[in-house]
């Protein structure tokens, strides 16, 4: 099993608190792995086997675990002693009224309580009533390229060169099941497509009841085929119409929202960096793991661009920022990025090809007023000028550096 120390190291300050832990993200994107890693280090700080309760509610050994009263008295009769107790609950939301049952472990034992999910609204209306300023989330992501390096060291012993693994984590993106073999490109798509029909299936179709599931997938490949674009439920529903299909505006905002609950889709707002304002039309989405496009819509090298600036967006989602899409006047910034009071600003491209690109990108960061770090990020790896501030950083240099 390979470590993925930042998220041991996001969880560590939680350990023995009294917030509940939330790991979220899209299935398969390592949440389980890191609950296993999570019990190898409580058992490393001496907490005892017996003290640790993991569940996975997906293995059907658990299958009588589905209803949070028989999940209550299983727990139960696992806690023998007032010590503390650690739950790992893996996949909670297939148990039907589960934030009951964590409720009442919060309130009957002394227990820490840990709780993985594939669908954001595990947050939202049933976990508020329940839990109100008792829990804390940390997202899982698929790997970042340093992560994906780490896989590739460790399976096929291959010397970490952040330059030359960058075009094979381009392709096949960073679900970590895909990189612990040596899949070709067709048969890492089969295994990606299995996950995303999963996901559709679980955690969209089957949770939103979603009747029209053909039409679900046509708003869904033109969310993807639109990646770097801002667009709105009325540019969808035009765009339907321009094909003789009809659809409500209401009905493609609900499929979008199913899909961002689901971690299939990341919603990005612009933000009016003049009027420091978040606006509420023409968002971003971005897909939340790249291999997703080619498993579904095959090679969209003509998308390099939006594919760059998914990646950078996951990276920075990575990071612990808060992503928005920049406004000012009429020029976009691709990436305002905020944490703990500060921003960056980052404009992706494929290629400084002239000097008309050059102005484009830089010029835009230049007309921003402030004194936060600005940077361009492309894949020319032999551009290496900065004008007036604003650094150019070769993709792999910006995912590799521990300075952003």
């Amino acid at each position: 099993m390979i470590s993925r120390p930042s998220y041991i190291k996001a969880l560590t300050p939680f350990i023995g608190k009294p917030q509940i832990k939330i790991l979220t993200g899209i299935r398969r994107s390592g949440k389980s792995t890191v609950l296993h890693l999570l019990k190898e280090e409580l058992l490393q700080r001496g907490v005892q086997h017996e003290q640790i309760v993991s569940i996975n509610f997906e293995s059907f050994v658990h299958s009588e675990l589905l209803k949070a009263t028989a999940l209550y008295k299983y727990v139960k009769n696992k806690i023998k002693t007032p010590q503390k107790y650690y739950l790992l609950l893996d996949e909670i939301q297939e148990v039907e009224h589960w934030e009951k049952a964590v409720n009442s472990f919060l309130v009957d034992f002394n227990a820490d309580i840990y709780l993985t999910g594939s669908n954001s609204h595990l947050l939202s209306s049933e976990l508020a009533t329940y839990l109100a300023g008792r829990y804390v989330e940390i997202p899982v992501y698929t790997l970042s390229y340093k992560e994906f390096l780490d896989f590739r060291q460790a399976y096929f012993s291959e010397a970490q060169n952040a330059g030359n693994g960058f075009v094979h984590y381009l392709r096949k993106g960073g679900f970590p099941v895909i990189h612990t073999a040596d899949y070709p490109e067709a048969s890492a798509y089969k295994v990606v497509y299995d996950i995303y029909s999963s996901v559709i299936l679980r955690d969209t179709v089957q949770r939103y009841k979603i009747r029209d599931i053909e039409l679900l997938e046509r708003v869904i490949k033109y969310a993807l085929n639109n990646i770097g674009n801002t667009f709105s439920g009325k540019n969808v529903a035009d765009y339907f119409k321009s094909q003789q299909r009809k659809i409500d505006i209401n009905t493609v905002y609900n499929y979008l929202n199913a899909l961002v609950g689901a971690f299939i889709l990341y919603r990005v707002p612009r933000y009016d960096v003049k009027g420091k304002e978040i606006l509420k039309t023409q968002e971003k989405f971005y897909v939340s793991d790249i291999s997703i496009i080619y498993a579904t819509m095959g090679n969209r090298d003509r998308m390099i661009g939006g594919i760059l600036e998914n990646i950078v967006f996951l990276e920075l989602k990575r990071r612990g920022y808060a992503v928005f899409v920049g406004k000012l006047e009429h020029n976009e910034i691709d990436f305002v990025a905020e944490k703990n009071g500060s921003k960056i600003y980052v404009q992706v491209a494929y290629k400084l090809e002239n000097e008309q690109t050059v102005k484009r990108e830089f010029g835009n960061l230049l007309a921003i007023d402030d004194q936060f770090p600005k940077y361009v990020v492309t894949m020319d790896e032999f551009w290496k000028d900065a004008i007036e501030g604003i650094t150019h950083l070769y993709i792999t240099e910006f995912l590799m550096s521990d300075n952003i």
